[in-house]
C-alpha cells in the first residue's frame, strides 16, 4: 500500500533523505528507457541527451554511461557534461543568443558549437582567433517545414532557433575560409509529439533536406543531428508513442541518406522522452482544510 521509488518504500526513502520536498529519479527506469531506443532505433543512430530536460548532476552522470553525446544549453550544463567521461566532441551547444563568454568557453572547451545565426558564427570567429584554435562547429537550421502535432514547434516560418535553411548552402561555401572546423548540421524541427506518423514524415524531411542542402553547397555531411520531438503522455486519453513504427521507418531513411554520404554520423537528441516517467516530486501535506464541502491539501 505504498508507492516504490527503485525498489525503496517512499516512507523509508523520506527518511534516508531526511526532509521534503526532494525530487527522485530511478536510475533503472532511465537505463531501461535508453536499452528500449537502442533496441528499437537503427544500430547507427547515436544517442544525444538534451540536458535541458534533467541537469541533475547524478542523472547526467548515469546517462553518460548509457549515451554517445549530449546537448547542453548553457555554461553551467556544458561544464556538468565534461565533468562526464564523454570526450568534448560529443558535447554540443545549442540555443540561440549565446553570450560572448559562453562562446569564448565553449571553443576553449573544444565541444561542437551549434550555430544558430551568421553573427554568431562570427564571433566564433572571433573566439577561434583569440585562442588560436579551430572551433568545431555545426549548423543549426531552420527548417522549412514544422512538426505537425507538437508541444512546441521549433522550425518552419520565422524562429528564433536555426538559421534559415535558404540561407545554409551559401554559408557553407564560405565556413572553410573562416577557420572553423564544420561536423555537420543540426535539424529541430518540434518537441513533445505522440504522433508517429508526424515524427516519421518530420525525420523523412529533415533527412531530404540534408541532402538538398549539401548538394546546393558542393559539401559532404559529416554528421547530422535529427532533433527528437519523441513525447511522452502526460493527461487521460494519451498514449505512449510508438516507438518501433517510429524505427522501422528510421531504419529506410537511415539507409536512404547512407547510400548518398556512406560515412555520415547521425544522432538523435533526446531530452524528456529519457527522463520525464523516471522521476517524481515528493513533498508532504502539511495541512488538510475544508472549504464549502471541498478538501484541500
Amino acid at each position: 500500500g505504498c508507492l516504490q521509488i527503485g525498489g525503496m518504500s517512499l516512507t523509508r526513502l523520506v527518511q534516508r533523505v531526511g526532509t521534503t520536498p526532494f525530487y527522485a529519479y530511478d536510475r533503472k527506469k532511465i537505463s531501461e528507457r535508453v536499452a528500449l531506443l537502442r533496441r528499437y532505433m537503427p544500430p547507427e543512430i547515436q544517442l544525444y541527451y538534451a540536458m535541458k530536460a534533467n541537469p541533475m548532476p547524478a542523472v547526467v552522470q548515469h546517462l553518460a554511461k548509457l549515451v554517445d553525446g549530449m546537448d547542453v544549453a548553457s555554461m553551467g550544463e556544458m561544464k556538468a557534461a565534461l565533468d562526464t567521461p564523454l570526450t568534448p566532441h560529443r558535447i554540443s551547444f545549442s540555443g540561440p543568443g549565446k553570450r560572448l563568454e559562453e562562446l569564448r568557453s565553449a571553443v576553449a572547451s573544444d565541444v561542437v558549437i551549434n550555430v544558430e545565426s551568421v553573427s554568431e558564427m562570427e564571433r566564433v570567429v572571433q573566439c577561434g582567433e583569440e585562442l588560436g584554435m579551430l572551433p568545431r562547429v555545426s549548423i543549426r537550421v531552420n527548417p522549412d517545414f514544422e512538426l505537425q502535432s507538437s508541444g512546441m514547434k521549433m522550425g518552419g516560418g520565422a524562429k528564433p532557433f536555426g538559421i534559415d535553411a535558404e540561407q545554409v548552402p551559401s554559408l557553407l561555401q564560405r565556413i572553410s575560409t573562416l577557420g572553423l572546423n564544420f561536423v555537420g548540421l543540426h535539424v529541430f524541427s518540434g518537441s513533445q509529439n505522440l504522433n508517429t506518423s508526424a515524427i516519421c514524415e518530420a525525420q523523412g524531411k529533415t533527412i531530404r533536406l540534408a541532402t538538398k542542402i549539401a548538394h546546393q553547397a558542393g559539401v559532404a555531411i559529416p554528421w547530422l543531428n535529427i532533433g527528437g520531438g519523441l513525447g511522452v503522455p502526460y493527461f487521460p486519453g494519451q498514449h505512449p508513442l510508438d516507438l518501433a513504427a517510429v524505427g522501422e521507418r528510421l531504419h529506410g531513411l537511415v539507409y536512404d541518406i547512407k547510400q548518398i554520404f556512406p560515412n555520415i554520423e547521425i544522432a538523435m537528441e533526446l531530452g524528456r522522452y529519457i527522463v520525464a516517467e523516471a522521476g517524481i516530486y515528493v513533498c508532504r501535506v502539511v495541512e488538510r482544510k475544508t472549504s464549502r464541502g471541498q478538501i484541500f491539501l
